[in-house]
This record gives C-alpha cells, structure tokens and sequence, in this order.
C-alpha cells in the first residue's frame, strides 16, 4: 500500500499520496488488486505519479488465484493483464499469492498457470502450505516448477513476529491471521522478493530482520535485484522502517543508491 491512515499529515501530504510515498520508497505491494481488478485509467495514473525504474508487485485476483485455484479464471486474468498493462516496465513482477490449502499435490496446476501465462511478465509465488518449508521433496518439486518458469519464491518471514505473545490489538490481530513458517532465504532468481513481518515496537522489528541484512547484501554483491518489503500489525511506522532497513544495507554496501528524498509535510518554519 502506499497510503495508511496514520500517514497522511505526518509522512505523507494529504493529495498525490503514490507520488510522495515513491519518494519515501522505490516499490508498493499491489494488495489492493488481490481484491478487485482497478479501472485501467487509474492505474495509467500509477504510471504518472512514478519513475519508470519504480517497482509494482500487483497481486493476482483472488478469484484466479483462491476461488478458481490456478485452473479457470481467464477472463478474469485477461482482464487483470489489461488493467495493468499501463504500468509497462513498472510491473516488476506479478504476485502470485498462493492459500494456504494449495499444497504439493496442487503443484502441477501451478506449473500449468506459469507455462500458460504471458512471456511479457515475470512472476513471483508465495505459497503457505507448511509442507513445502518442511518437506524436501515438495519444496524441490516447487522449485523445478519456478525454475522453469523464471519465477521467483516470495518468503514471508513472521519469525520474529511469533517470537513472542501479542501485545497490542493490532498484534493480537495479526497473531491469528499470519502464517507461521519456517523463514526461508534462498533466492531463485534475479529479482528476489522479501516480506517481513516485525512488531509494533520498532527496535523488536530492528532486531528481527538483522539475519536478513547479510541474506541481502550477498545478493547484491551477486549481482540480484532484491525487493524488501517492510511491514508491522500497525504498519504505522512502516516507510520509515524500510528506510532504516535500507540504509542498514547501504552502510554494508556504500555502492547501493540511495533512496529518494521523501518532500516535506506541512508548511515551513523558520526554526
């Protein structure tokens, strides 16, 4: 998302929301496209608010992805592709979000959807069956279908947010939505992605992702374009963590380009 209650007024002005959060953030989930697919004209607006380097993971629709499972939905997804085709080199990659019924047995509807879907895209998978961060055979089996699909695997790290018991409604809520898996770190492609989950106390969060620092650097330095997102139950704090997140890198790899500088909110004063 690139806009949140809590922002607008203290992160954020209180109009051209995309615009100022690029400057805070050079890439946006596209959750909001997992529920409906937007007008095309409003994601040509997309287009205008960014920089062509600025990086778009739109989520597939659920209705693709959870009510028709991978096998249907055509429209649907011609539809979606149309909707997104404004973003041009903006679409970084497809998000394909996987439930957490889709299991082993369900792989080869995935590598039916993969071979299918347009050379024009690259895409990225986050699955949430415990067997394929468990069992080796499953979590190779899903590597050979992404692998020849060019996709990516989409961890999504909660270790440190199970770490210990909730202790704010925002984490309590979390506590009974989130997937609780085993963290995972290895890098498919060239364009690997991350989702963190840390906690409302931000040195916890700060805490949590350290072993990702290194993760990150080496792929760097191997020459992969990483994607980091950065969220919390609140997400409150959340462009200003990805910030810190960033510069943490940077400060292991001076040669990593610096993040935009976010434009003032609120008027000027002289003091």
């Amino acid at each position: 998302m690139w806009t949140h209650r809590s922002w607008p007024g203290r992160l954020l002005p209180a109009h051209e929301r995309l615009r100022a959060y690029a400057g805070w953030c050079t890439a946006v989930e596209g959750n909001t496209t997992f529920y409906a697919t937007p007008a095309r004209e409003a994601v040509a607006s997309w287009a205008e608010q960014t920089d062509p380097d600025f990086r778009f993971l739109p989520k597939l629709p659920k209705v693709v992805t959870h009510e028709r499972r991978l096998t249907g939905g055509e429209a649907e997804l011609k539809a979606f592709l149309d909707a997104m085709e404004p973003l041009g080199p903006r679409a970084h990659m497809l998000w394909v979000q996987l439930p957490g019924s889709f299991g082993p047995g369900d792989v080869p509807d995935l590598d039916r959807f993969l071979r299918a879907g347009p050379a024009t895209h690259r895409y990225a998978v986050e699955v949430r069956h415990p067997a394929f961060f468990t069992d080796a055979g499953a979590a190779r089996a899903l590597e050979e279908t992404l692998d020849r699909a060019g996709a990516e695997w989409i961890p999504f790290d909660t270790t440190a947010f199970f770490r210990t018991p909730p202790t704010s409604d925002a984490e309590r809520e979390a506590w009974t939505r989130k997937p609780r898996l085993p963290s995972r770190t290895e890098a498919l492609t060239d364009r690997p992605v991350v989702r963190y989950l840390g906690r409302d106390d931000p040195t916890a969060t700060v805490e949590g992702w350290q072993p990702w620092l290194d993760v990150v650097v080496d792929w760097l330095r191997e020459g992969r374009s990483p994607t980091v997102f950065v969220h919390t139950p609140d997400n409150a704090d959340a462009p200003e963590l990805a910030r810190r997140f960033h510069d943490e890198v940077r400060a292991r790899l001076p040669e990593l380009t610096p993040l935009p500088e976010p434009e003032p909110v609120g008027p000027a004063t002289l003091f």
